[in-house]
């Protein structure tokens, strides 16, 4: 008998941490939707950015006095961030038709998210317009692989600039200084991934 109840709890306690794990993802998610970072929408929910971030990772549960401010700072009902439907739950594979709009402050690029929101790779599908580009280089935390389909491409890493084109690929620490800008004719299609350490995000990512 004993056994028994020790199993059922481990059970229970396996179920409550995958639970927190899609509920700290579905959040992530609706976070990225809304353009907003940890630190804005920790801010307009009156919690600590480290308490945020211990949600979206499934590390903490989402309180019932936590989840109307965050729910309202999001812009959604309450129930959005609790949903258990099948659809919610398939966040192992990206639906073509689902993907979503990643915000950008770059003229002539559209960033979607291929990758299930939360996972431990950031998937893009990076579309950048003949002229378009970044205005101007940028860092940050993390490492990137990129894999051109079509197109062609000036990525310029650490003063270095690289003439990419179709079937080219590279990859560098996202510490380094780098931007990118389309100088062909045609659209340019890049693949494009980016990895971020837990212990490496930064408040505003």
């Amino acid at each position: 008998m004993g056994q028994d109840i020790s199993t059922d709890a481990a059970d229970t306690a396996r179920d409550e941490n995958n639970a927190d794990v899609m509920v700290g993802r579905r959040l992530r998610a609706l976070r990225l939707e809304a353009g907003l970072s940890l630190t804005e929408l920790a801010g307009q929910a009156g919690i600590s950015v480290g308490a945020l971030s211990q949600i979206e990772r499934g590390v903490s549960s989402l309180r019932v006095r936590t989840l109307w401010p965050l729910a309202t700072a999001l812009g959604v009902d309450a129930a959005r961030l609790l949903e258990d439907s099948a659809e919610s739950n398939d966040i192992y594979c990206v639906r073509a038709g689902n993907r979503r709009d990643i915000p950008v402050h770059s003229e002539g690029v559209r960033k979607q998210l291929l990758s299930p929101a939360g996972a431990a790779l950031t998937g893009m599908l990076v579309e950048v317009e003949p002229g378009g580009g970044t205005a101007e280089a940028y860092s940050h935390q993390g490492h990137e692989f990129g894999f051109v389909m079509q197109g062609t491409a000036q990525l310029v890493i650490d003063g270095t600039t690289y003439h990419l084109r179709t079937g080219d690929s590279f990859a560098f620490r996202s510490l380094l200084l780098h931007s990118f800008r389309n100088e062909g004719d045609e659209r340019c299609l890049i693949i494009w991934i980016n990895a971020t350490k837990k212990s490496e995000v930064r408040d505003d990512e």
